[in-house]
C-alpha cells in the first residue's frame, strides 16, 4: 500500500480539458488530410458530404469522450440515474459548494440553521468562505471549528429553515456494503455517485484508521458526505490513494470521529 494519499485522482480537470483539446486538434488534422486527399472520380452530392461531415464530427467527439474520459462520462451517467431517486434528489439540496480563493470543495449541512461539515484542507487558512446551496443560494460562512488531525471543519452560515442531512451516530461497518455520495468533482456540481465499502486502513500520518471505498472520487469531492443504505451520513471523503490490493480508492473519515472531536472542546 502507498501512504502518499492525495485529494485528487489521476484525472484532473486540467488533464481532462487538455486531452479533449489534443484530440480535437488530431481530429482537425485528420479532417485536413482527408480534405487534401484525391477526390473520387464520381463526386458525391454536396448534401451527402455535409451529412457525412456531421456524422464524422459527432462520432469523433463521442469517441474522444468515451475513450479518453470514460470515468468522467460514467460518473455523469450514474449521477443522472441516481438523481431520479427522490431520496437522492432531496439529499442534494443539503450538499453545498465551498469556495475559497484557492479553489472549491464540497460540504454538507447538518442543521436547519446552517451548520456545515467540510474538510479542513478545503478551508485551511481561511476564517470565512463562500457556501452555495443548490436551491437556497449563496452565503458567507464562518469557520467555527477545525479538527486538522481528522481533516474536518465546521462552518456556520446565518440561515433559517435550510435543508440538512441526517448524520449517523456510529458506523455499522460491513465489507462490500453499498454506499452513495454526493459532491462537486472537477468542474461539476451536485454529482451523485455510488460505490462499496472496502475496509479500514492506517495511514502513516494519521493516529486513527480511515475507511476505504471503491468509488470514482475526483478533485472537488473533498468534503462529500457518504451515505449508507438507510440514507444516513457515515463519513466524509477527504482523499484518494493507491492501494496494492484495490488500486485507486477513496478515503473516508468515519463520522464517529467528528462526534468524538466535536464533543471535546480544545481539539482544534
Amino acid at each position: 500500500m502507498k501512504d502518499d494519499h492525495h485529494s485528487s485522482d489521476e484525472l484532473t480537470e486540467e488533464e481532462f480539458i487538455e486531452l479533449v483539446l489534443e484530440e480535437q486538434q488530431e481530429a482537425l488534422r485528420k479532417a485536413r488530410l482527408e480534405k487534401d486527399a484525391p477526390k473520387p472520380k464520381r463526386p458525391f452530392p454536396r448534401w451527402t458530404f455535409w451529412i457525412m461531415a456531421l456524422v464524422l464530427t459527432f462520432s469523433t467527439f463521442s469517441a474522444i469522450f468515451e475513450v479518453y474520459s470514460i470515468p468522467a462520462i460514467e460518473f455523469l451517467k450514474t449521477s443522472a440515474k441516481l438523481s431520479q431517486d427522490e431520496e437522492i434528489a432531496d439529499f442534494k439540496k443539503s450538499v453545498v459548494v465551498v469556495t475559497t480563493d484557492d479553489g472549491k470543495g464540497t460540504g454538507f449541512s447538518i442543521t436547519s440553521d446552517g451548520k456545515i461539515i467540510t474538510n479542513y484542507h478545503v478551508i485551511e487558512g481561511n476564517n470565512r468562505v463562500i457556501v452555495t446551496f443548490p436551491d437556497d443560494g449563496r452565503f458567507t460562512a464562518t469557520v467555527v471549528d477545525t479538527f486538522p488531525t481528522i481533516d474536518l471543519a465546521v462552518l456556520q452560515v446565518d440561515g433559517k429553515n435550510l435543508p440538512f442531512l441526517t448524520v449517523a451516530d456510529e458506523i455499522d461497518f460491513s465489507t462490500e456494503a453499498p454506499i452513495r455520495f454526493i459532491g462537486n468533482p472537477l468542474s461539476f456540481h451536485g454529482i451523485a455517485n455510488e460505490g462499496t465499502l472496502l475496509d479500514f486502513t492506517q495511514l502513516s500520518d494519521w493516529d486513527k484508521e480511515v475507511m476505504m471505498i471503491q468509488a470514482p472520487v475526483y478533485r472537488g469531492n473533498s468534503g462529500s458526505p457518504v451515505f449508507n443504505q438507510n440514507g444516513d451520513v457515515i463519513g466524509v471523503i477527504f482523499a484518494t490513494m493507491t492501494d496494492h490490493t484495490y488500486g485507486k480508492i477513496g478515503l473516508v473519515v468515519p463520522i464517529e470521529y467528528f462526534h468524538q472531536a466535536h464533543e471535546k472542546p480544545g481539539e482544534e
